[in-house]
């Protein structure tokens, strides 16, 4: 199929939203953009611009479902959804896009499902991984971070203000913090997979970041068996590529150049 700039993604039942920037994913190499646990297309905001600008590559991001203006995904979600998303919906996206080669930038867990996916499928296309504020194993000051965070969407203009940026925010939200704050989570543990990527790897991090402390970065270069860079951002916490945009993306775009992607 051929990409507009924006639109929608049939994937079996489920329509998801999503923005293309500069080439299409069969022309050229692309950045595939997989948002956070309450992001979208639009709280992207600028970024997928800048990084197009400075590399010359396509960006494609898609909202999952239940998030932006796609449709809503079906509560309760499981524990175990950022593997159904790695695994079940995130290989059909890169069919339907026509996807030749790329790389997979992933945030929080976005990057859980980037670093799930190149550990779980053996795909050529995918040439590296850049991972903001990844989650490899849970930490629990970030789960309680979550639970404060549900507290607040509960009692202060939270709600609203997530409205903006998602159809249904009731969904959305359930949509993350429901399986972050299951008992079963505590046992979210990704490393088995991270011994299993064979590309190179980035990783930015805040080293303020609320959900998860360094011990991420220290884990992933003790599993993994390919090379993995790393950029520890002071004073930053969750969203690198929004608090500090020049350093975080400065380091992506030299990233992409060794890559040597085109």
């Amino acid at each position: 199929m051929t990409l507009a700039d924006d639109g929608f993604l049939d994937i079996g039942p489920t329509r998801l939203e999503y923005k293309m920037i500069g080439p299409r994913a069969g022309e050229a190499a692309t950045w595939v953009l997989l948002h956070e646990g309450l992001g979208s297309v639009g709280l992207w905001g600028d970024f997928p611009q800048r990084l197009a600008e400075a590399t010359g590559l396509g960006v494609f991001a898609y909202s999952r479902s239940g998030y932006g203006r796609s449709s809503p995904s079906v509560l309760p979600r499981r524990v175990t959804f950022m593997h159904e998303e790695a695994r079940d919906v995130l290989p059909r996206v890169l069919d339907a896009i026509g996807l030749r080669r790329g790389i997979l930038l992933g945030h929080s867990d976005g990057a859980s499902i980037a670093a799930i996916y190149a550990g779980s499928v053996a795909d050529y296309r995918i040439r590296g991984l850049v991972l903001l504020a990844p989650h490899f194993f849970t930490e629990e000051f970030g789960v309680a971070e979550i639970a404060r965070m549900r507290e607040a969407y509960r009692t202060t203009d939270l709600r609203a203000k997530l409205g903006k940026w998602h159809a249904d925010p009731d969904n959305a939200f359930e949509n993350w913090s429901g399986p972050w704050l299951e008992p079963a989570f505590r046992g979210f543990d990704i490393t088995e997979e991270l011994a299993y990527i064979r590309v190179p790897i980035l990783i930015v991090q805040g080293d303020e970041d609320q959900y998860g402390t360094l011990r991420q970065i220290e884990v992933a270069k003790d599993e993994c068996y390919c090379p993995v860079e790393t950029v520890i951002l002071k004073g930053i916490r969750h969203v690198p590529h929004r608090e500090a945009p020049e350093a975080a993306t400065t380091a992506i775009v030299d990233f992409a150049r060794r890559l040597q992607i085109e």
